[in-house]
């Protein structure tokens, strides 16, 4: 037969249950209930809810004005579809070479990527995609999905919304010095960003500025 009309419903109140739908059809041959068991995940809520990436990494959010952002450094080797990056360590002297997707340690060390999260070449984090200066940017890259790189936009959004680049810094990162070096003048993490300074690695192998320094990457190509 042909169902003309498929009856639709709205369900609020429901997310994290589970529930046992049932359904009747009748006609002049009779009568015929089935039933199906459903459950309704709970909703994501930015600040609340966490992330959960490919390797099974968990990462925590924080919502800042009209955006939500990770307050955690991703340290997936994978994509969301499970295609796997490349293991820097070793890869030695990379100058010039903008197309391998290379993760890192920091200092090829294991527990730096604990506190700090991986490093990243540009061509790990966008995954193919081309340079965006859309807000939203559009680009997922190496992101979990529902996720994606900000644009130099999403950044200056960030800042704006903090006050602007004199003062945004020193209320998104981590205030103390547990991490970042003394004195750490200014950092309050009002924003509950929490930025760790995980340094960076340089083009010939070489690392620094752990302690000092924090990067992010943008899908807006410099």
């Amino acid at each position: 037969f042909t169902n003309t009309a498929i009856p639709t419903a709205i369900f609020t109140g429901v997310a994290g249950n589970t529930y046992n739908l049932v359904w009747s059809i009748s006609n002049t041959c009779g009568a015929s209930t089935d039933t199906v068991q459903i459950s309704f995940a709970t909703a994501f809520a930015c600040g609340t809810s966490t992330i959960t990436d490919y390797n099974g990494n968990i990462y925590n959010t924080v919502s800042i004005g009209s955006q939500c952002w990770m307050k955690e450094n991703l340290k997936t080797t994978s994509y969301a579809d499970g295609t796997a990056m490349l293991d820097g360590t070793g890869a030695g002297d990379i100058t010039g070479n903008y197309t391998s997707k290379y993760y890192f340690d920091y200092a090829n060390t294991p527990s730096n990527t604990v506190i700090y999260g991986k490093l990243y070449t540009w061509a790990a984090v966008m995954n193919g995609a081309t340079s965006s200066a859309a807000n939203p940017s559009g680009v997922q890259g190496v992101c979990p999905t529902g996720w994606h790189i900000p644009s130099d936009a999403e950044w200056t959004q960030l800042t704006d919304n903090l006050g602007g680049e004199s003062v945004a810094g020193g209320k998104m990162k981590e205030a103390g010095t547990t991490h970042w070096a003394s004195p750490n003048t200014g950092a309050d993490n009002t924003s509950g960003f929490t930025a760790l300074p995980g340094g960076f690695r340089y083009g010939n192998g070489a690392f620094n500025y752990i302690g000092y320094y924090g990067d992010w990457w943008s899908a807006s190509e410099y």
